[in-house]
């Protein structure tokens, strides 16, 4: 499982990209664990971004550039 960060939650262009630093290979629980303590800290309305479980082979999707 990876974590990726996001700069919505599942719209359109969401610049995505995964989150380094971590051990890859962690499983679903784990990786829950980590994305959830990111979520509680630094998301909300002043700092737009999310932090989602994926699995090893996803695809990110890119942002939108004018």
């Amino acid at each position: 499982m990876k974590i990726v960060n996001t700069d919505n939650f599942n719209g359109d262009y969401p610049n995505e990209s995964f989150v380094t630093g971590l051990a890859w290979g962690m499983n679903a629980a784990q990786a829950k664990r980590i994305a959830d303590a990111i979520n509680a800290e630094f998301c909300g309305p002043t700092m737009p971004r999310y932090w989602k479980v994926v699995p090893d082979d996803y695809v990110l999707s890119p942002g939108f550039e004018p």
